[in-house]
């Protein structure tokens, strides 16, 4: 069949406009990783009607990605998680243009990858700091926005960083030259301030951060691409209020809560020291049993 981009997305308009549904046609968004968070921005970013993507993945599906990740089925374990998502993506919209990083993002490619870019949305899994920090802070040099969101429990915390906001290491008070535990429990203080969903972490005995292993929701996943998509929206169509960096949200459904964080100097802050020491101490205490 013969694939019409405006009656595949017409259902958009009302919400937008003719000329705004045009724009967005035009944008182009990278995304490093497939996985949790990644394949789902993808997947909801296609369904708006974006159309040309940087997708970066070195990762292979698996069966334990089942319960989360939109690309594990079957059908694909074994098979790259960039190629995956290029390939339902193409099958939403045939006229996108999809460009793989097969071999994930590095140093290597940090240029290239954010060559053209109109946005950078954050997929990478949260023990994956250092690329972070070099290809989020080469973003920012270049005034491309970065927009994070990590699914915590049944919600989200999201934050995004404008070339006129704090950059991401800055933020976090992180560079490449701490340890992978420390850079670990720095993000998790910047990106959740109020970390709510804690309230209802029952069993901490399933979590070894040693091996790389903290529970993660479906739920939480679509939690997160949603507030992601729709600030994507938001700063397309120049339209609907953003806070950026140093302010963040945590939207949580199991709690039915709502936090608006406001952290001046980051992780800097009085009040991040002290969860930073929490959150280490916490680390510790997990680590070591």
């Amino acid at each position: 069949m013969s694939f019409d981009y405006e009656n595949a997305f017409s259902r958009n308009l009302g919400w937008l406009s003719r000329d705004e549904q045009k724009r967005i046609s035009t944008v182009k968004i990278g995304i490093p990783g497939m996985g949790g968070v990644g394949g789902h921005h993808v997947h909801t970013l296609a369904r708006l009607g974006f159309s040309h993507f940087k997708l970066a993945d070195f990762d292979q599906f698996d069966e334990h990605n089942f319960n989360r990740q939109i690309g594990a089925s079957v059908s694909t374990i074994g098979q790259n998680k960039a190629e995956v998502m290029k390939n339902i993506l193409l099958d939403i919209n045939p006229d996108s243009t999809v460009e793989i990083f097969s071999e994930g993002v590095n140093d290597s490619n940090y240029d290239l990858f954010l060559k053209d870019l109109d946005f950078l949305i954050d997929g990478l899994d949260i023990y994956v700091i250092k690329p972070r920090i070099e290809l989020f802070d080469k973003a920012h040099k270049l005034g491309i926005p970065v927009l994070t969101a990590g699914p915590f429990g049944m919600g989200t915390s999201f934050m995004c960083f404008s070339p006129d906001s704090v950059s991401f290491s800055d933020y976090f008070n992180i560079n490449t030259q701490m340890d992978s535990q420390e850079l670990l429990i720095r993000f998790m203080a910047g990106i959740s301030p109020t970390p709510i969903h804690t309230k209802y972490m029952f069993y901490e005995e399933e979590i070894d951060f040693k091996a790389g292993k903290v529970p993660s929701l479906h739920v939480g996943a679509l939690a997160a691409t949603t507030i992601i998509g729709s600030n994507v929206l938001k700063l397309v169509l120049k339209r609907g209020n953003i806070k950026f960096a140093p302010f963040s949200y945590h939207y949580d459904f199991y709690l039915n809560k709502l936090k608006v964080n406001w952290r001046p100097w980051g992780n800097r802050n009085y009040l991040q020291r002290f969860l930073i020491s929490r959150i280490r101490k916490k680390v510790l205490e997990l680590s070591s049993d």
